[in-house]
């Protein structure tokens, strides 16, 4: 059986405060095969992007990984600082976030921080470094990237800043990818561009994806797989095809419910009553129990039941297809 690029098995958060410890992230566990697109979708709030600055070291301070493990190429990497950590982002783990411009620097041309890069991770000369950038732009359809290189950021247009930004984070040649929210800020077209260069590029190299978003329609478009995650933790995990047509947790079926494709024909779109709980309010039971539409006593007593394979919903009383309302 094909390792898993990525491994997290049992992730918690938590960031102590004066009013307790919150966890953002309580109790997660996937994987991600090579090549594999694995989205993470829920709420703002809901943890997606505590549990990917885990996977690369960018929690801050006081936020903290408290239990669990995480594993990239089956070396465990959860408890690696400082310089061992900056080692591994960039050759074995690449990102690429909602704002191209937080990820570039204004004042350096765009082939020095792609050179840059490549000389910090690879063993290669300076003229290869050079000539790996131009490529990296190339790959990934910059026009006359060979004249481009010596561009500054903001000569690029977002969409293009952003097909950047997926240079710089694949041009150390890392297995995985975590890219947070990479199409929010672009329009639709270029959101379009976007998914299918990721899509590309993943199944050309074997590069393992974790994509956060919280769009449907993104997940729909690009993932092998999706993980919904509600108050921190997972509440359902499976095929995108299995998840989006029969979901078993009410909230991911809550979710599908409020897209305009699952709402067509009707005057307006389905809500899911009420709002995610703050994390130092979370309610007894299950935490979505007070917004499900089929909560039960077991529901408001017992916190929900962990996922036991890897697959399916987090959910004392999963639906069956007829009940869903998506």
């Amino acid at each position: 059986m094909t390792q898993s690029v990525l491994s997290i098995r049992d992730l918690t958060v938590e960031i102590p405060t004066r009013h307790g410890i919150l966890r953002p992230v309580d109790g997660v566990s996937y994987d991600i095969a090579p090549g594999e697109i694995l989205g993470v979708v829920g709420e703002s709030g809901a943890g997606k992007s505590m549990a990917g600055n885990a996977v690369i070291g960018l929690l801050s301070p006081p936020a903290r990984i408290a239990k669990g493990e995480i594993h990239v190429n089956g070396k465990r990497i959860d408890h690696l600082k400082g310089d061992a950590m900056r080692r591994l982002r960039g050759k074995e783990i690449g990102m690429v976030f909602q704002d191209p411009l937080t990820s570039l620097n204004p004042l350096l041309r765009i082939g020095d921080q792609l050179t840059e890069t490549i000389l910090a991770h690879l063993d290669v000369s300076r003229s290869e470094a050079e000539k790996r950038a131009v490529a990296a732009l190339d790959e990934v359809g910059i026009p006359g990237a060979a004249e481009r290189i010596t561009s500054y950021p903001h000569e690029f247009s977002g969409g293009m800043r952003q097909r950047v930004v997926i240079a710089l984070a694949l041009c150390a040649e890392p297995s995985l990818i975590i890219a947070d929210e990479p199409t929010t800020a672009l329009d639709v077209s270029v959101q379009a561009q976007i998914i299918a260069l990721l899509k590309s590029l993943c199944k050309e190299r074997g590069t393992a994806v974790m994509l956060i978003t919280h769009d449907m329609g993104v997940i729909a478009e690009a993932a092998d797989r999706v993980a919904v995650m509600y108050a921190g933790k997972l509440a359902e995990l499976g095929s995108v095809r299995d998840v989006l047509t029969t979901p078993r947790h009410p909230y991911t079926d809550g979710l599908m419910g409020s897209t305009p494709l699952a709402s067509r024909g009707k005057k307006r779109l389905h809500q899911i009553p009420g709002a995610m709980p703050r994390l130092d309010n979370l309610p007894d039971g299950c935490a979505f129990h007070p917004r499900c539409p089929f909560a039960q006593d077991t529901c408001r007593a017992d916190p929900a039941p962990k996922l036991s394979d890897g697959n399916g919903a987090a959910c004392w009383f999963p639906l069956s297809h007829a009940e869903a309302v998506a």
